[in-house]
């Protein structure tokens, strides 16, 4: 083997690839052999720089280095070795200072990434890795602050002398690092005495520094930072100027390093402040008791949110223009407790200066400034230094004032300020949340206040209760079955008795069907509950408490008579939502309560009342004593509810052609079922429409009279929208077109009533009564029209014979006297019939139900079907859904 570490025939080709190993046998055998002279090894690393470059990396600790490196320049005085690769030596030198910078890099960077770190650190660590770079025998950093003044931030000797806090402005002839920040350029001097442009030397006065390099720390803008000072004593080599572009490179990071700290602080901030409002929003509006509790969390989280001592809250009364506040922080145990409430005017106090300006004042020293009231501190022996006091607002007005007393570690900055701005906006939303909630209390127990005087006035009273309980109650009436009976000839007192009579009958068949079961209702529950619906309905021409009776009834016929098979539960629920399904009625249609912006029309978005008239009927079954249904099981009262409010929705004509249109179709198919659910609600829907229509059915006097009072409550709404609007939106309900009525009758007959009935019949063949009644009542209603049709083909007749003879008035030569035109419109008012001009003319007098009826000319018949006043509801119910 050629390579001997004794002999000087080194083959250096093959000596960088000799591993750990063999250079630690070669250094052992350097120990051991006497032939292994250090010449010999000086010139191998001479010729294998590489080596030792790699040696010195894997084997060499850095504070051995670091031990080479300050006995050199003790030693040679930094000297250059005079070797013709000296370059070599100094590139050596380069590598072993990156490893040795390598930690402080790693430093540097863990810093830049603490929350924690602030300016001074940052550059305190990158001014020490500028000083190792150029092996300084020491540094100094200095900072500007906001007075535009140097201060001593860092220091790496400790053989200066105790230096002062601040070294003076930014100024030149003074310093060398204030003329450096003054110049903003960096500075290369051996001669730190003597030099005009600096006089006072360095800024930190030292005994041995010879040689300096003042490098600025500048910020994007040009902004200075601060000032790094790198200095040699005496006996040390002076700074070259390759050393003061090593420092000037270095220190080139130092305004990056600081803007991305900044940015990073500035995130982590604002993460905090995310976070912590995020904390008070949870805490505050989670919980809003009472504007006491909403004051008392405010104050404690503006406390941890600026670091202060003691917190105040004062809300402003708009009115006597005065701030008041009921809870106070006295820095107790007992603290935020309700007390006393105070006030002071506005224009009194820090406070009141805030309220009244809407100003942020930050005060370091609360006694040197004339706003602040020192009585408080006098009488409670609590020293006030510092204050921090911010307006509240809430819709652009100031409602509130937050003052901070004595931040904990120091004086409130501009920081807190920032932070305490956006936290005064989620203090403004909860005090008004806070009001806003005091103000729904108070509402709550007024409504309650309401209903209770309310339901006492529209309930029975035990006057009532005893005169119908002392009616005994039959048992049996005759004809109530039947289709034609007319429950309108019904006394109004003896209604409720009739009633009871129905109702009763239906409890007794759910108990007949569960004999051992009790009797499963409560007959004074009963009555209260039947006397109370009766008040609940309004006295309106139609829709009146005679109506809920009628329609009760004819669902009675129906369950009586015909051969279904609804559970017990299902039938109470028919008969009770026929008698309720209608309370609180106002006379008026779903359309117009939409139009009208009814309160009812903005609760209820679609089937307005009839969502009322099922609220009203839970409302009187809630109240004492009438709750018909507490003997029911908890499953069954459940679905009585929900029964009834099937029943009662069902009444909207809007809903009708929909649930007719599917009974129709299961029906025509045959795979009708009463065993299926869905079938039975669909007939139970049907059923409710044919029982509110059953006047549509009765004999036709009786049913005439019924339509005069319909169209009286239809004509009564077209009286309110002329009023209101100028004009009636649907014909039928225009008075004045009342010989339009006929034909309305024809069209809602045959679009509306027969087919509810055919169906009903189709399901229920015991209700064809329903049906014959109908056909028979249109069969007249038709006769009418057809009558009424005639008058206005003659009608049309007259008014064009007027119109010829009109022309030839006009052809006739002028007359010369000024006063023949006056007698010309005489002359022509005369050719027109009577009975034209007469607007009375169509003969309404036989809606009457005491007078005869006139005589229908025969063999005509109408084919025009016209919709009805209750088709156009429906209609109007369906543009509302």
């Amino acid at each position: 083997m050629s390579v001997e570490w004794l002999g000087v025939t080194c083959n250096p080709a093959l000596v960088p690839h000799h591993s750990s190993r063999s250079v630690h046998s070669s250094s052992t055998m350097y120990a051991r052999s006497p032939d292994l002279q250090p010449e010999t090894v000086t010139q191998f690393l001479f010729d294998n720089p590489d080596f030792l470059d790699s040696f010195v990396q894997q084997h060499v600790h850095e504070d051995k280095i670091r031990q080479w490196s300050q006995r050199k320049h003790k030693v040679q005085g930094h000297n250059p070795v005079a070797l013709t690769n000296g370059d070599l030596i100094k590139d050596q030198r380069s590598n072993w200072k990156n490893c040795v910078q390598s930690k402080k890099w790693r430093i540097l960077q863990d810093l830049t990434k603490d929350n924690t770190t602030n300016k001074a650190r940052v550059f305190t660590e990158l001014a020490a890795c500028a000083a190792e770079s150029v092996n300084a025998d020491g540094h100094n950093l200095y900072l500007v602050d906001e007075q535009n003044q140097l201060f001593l931030a860092s220091k790496s000797s400790r053989n200066q002398r105790a230096p002062t806090a601040c070294v003076g402005r930014i100024e030149p002839r003074t310093s060398l690092p204030a003329y450096v920040a003054y110049t903003k350029e960096s500075l290369l001097t051996n001669s730190l005495l003597g030099d005009p442009r600096f006089p006072l030397g360095m800024g930190v006065e030292t005994e041995r520094g010879v040689s300096a390099i003042a490098v600025p720390l500048l910020h994007g803008n040009n902004l200075i930072l601060g000032v790094v000072e790198l200095y040699r004593n005496y006996g040390s080599m002076p700074f070259s100027p390759e050393e003061e572009e090593v420092a000037e490179m270095m220190l080139v990071w130092a305004d990056i390093c600081m803007e991305y700290v900044e940015m990073y602080n500035s995130m982590m901030k604002q993460r905090k402040l995310n976070d912590f409002l995020l904390a008070v929003t949870k805490s505050i509006f989670q919980d809003i008791v009472s504007m006491d509790t909403v004051i008392m969390k405010i104050m404690n989280y503006a406390k941890k949110l600026v670091i202060a001592d003691r917190a105040s809250l004062f809300l402003v009364d708009t009115k006597s223009r005065e701030l008041y506040a009921r809870i106070f922080d006295t820095g107790r145990v007992e603290e935020h407790i309700p007390q006393k409430e105070i006030r002071f005017p506005m224009d009194r106090g820090v406070a009141g200066h805030v309220a009244s300006t809407g100003e942020v004042l930050n005060i370091a020293d609360a006694y040197t400034d004339s706003r602040f009231n020192r009585d408080v501190d006098l009488q409670t022996g609590y020293r006030t230094k510092s204050i921090l006091c911010m307006p509240i607002y809430n819709r652009g007005n100031i409602i509130g004032v937050v003052q901070m007393v004595n931040k904990i570690d120091g004086v409130f900055t501009k920081a807190d300020e920032e932070s305490f701005e956006t936290f005064a906006i989620y203090c403004g939303l909860a005090l008004h949340h806070a009001k806003l909630y005091d103000k729904i209390r108070r509402s709550e127990q007024k409504y309650r206040v309401a209903v209770e005087v309310l339901s006492y006035h529209s309930q029975c009273n035990d006057e009532e209760y005893m005169l119908t309980k002392n009616v005994p109650i039959p048992s049996d009436i005759p004809d109530i079955l039947d289709y034609d009976y007319s429950p309108w000839a019904i006394d109004s007192d003896h209604k409720p008795v009739y009633v009871l009579y129905m109702m009763r009958d239906i409890f007794k068949m759910h108990s007949h069907k569960n004999k051992n079961e009790e009797r499963r209702f409560d007959l004074d529950d009963m009555i209260r509950f039947t006397l109370t619906v009766r008040k609940n309905y309004r006295n309106v021409p139609y829709h009146n408490w005679a109506h809920a009776f009628s329609v009760a009834h004819a669902m009675f016929t129906v369950i009586k008579t015909s051969e279904h098979r609804f559970t017990p539960i299902e039938c109470l629920a028919l008969y009770v939502a026929c008698l309720c399904h209608d309370l609180d009625h106002r006379g008026k249609t779903n359309a117009f309560m939409v139009k009208s912006a009814s309160p009812l029309a903005a609760i209820y978005s679609t089937s307005t009342m009839e969502h009322h008239h099922f609220n009203h009927t839970v409302t009187i079954l809630q109240n004492e004593g009438h709750n018909i249904f507490k003997h029911l099981t908890s499953a069954e009262y459940k679905q009585i509810l929900s029964d009834i409010r099937h029943c009662i929705l069902a009444t909207d004509l809007a809903l009708f052609f929909a649930n007719r249109s599917r009974l129709q179709d299961i029906a025509d198919k045959g795979e009708f079922s009463w065993d299926n659910a869905d079938h039975r609600r669909l007939v139970m829907a049907n059923s409710m429409t044919a029982a509110d229509l059953c006047s549509m059915y009765k004999p036709w006097k009786l049913q005439v009279q019924l339509v005069d009072v319909i169209m009286e409550e239809f004509w009564q709404q077209g009286d309110q929208e002329k009023i209101k609007i100028g004009y009636v939106q649907n014909p039928i309900m225009d008075r004045d077109k009342v010989n339009e009525l006929p034909e309305s009758q024809v069209g809602f007959l045959v679009g509306i009533c027969l087919p509810c009935y055919e169906v009903m019949a189709q399901i229920l063949p015991e209700t064809k009564p329903m049906v014959n009644g109908a056909v028979a009542n249109l069969k007249k209603w038709r006769e009418l029209a057809d009558k009424e049709a005639l008058e206005k083909e003659k009608e049309k007749e007259r008014e064009k014979q007027t119109e010829e003879t009109q022309d030839e008035v006009i052809k006739e030569p002028p007359v010369t006297k000024p006063s023949d035109d006056v007698n010309v419109t005489s002359e022509k008012s005369t050719l027109l019939p009577a009975d034209v001009l007469d607007d009375s003319a169509s003969d309404t007098s036989f809606l009457a139900a005491d007078k005869p009826l006139p005589d229908p000319p025969s063999g005509r018949t109408s084919n025009t079907s016209v919709p009805s006043e209750k088709t156009v509801l429906s209609s109007q119910s369906e543009e509302s859904r």
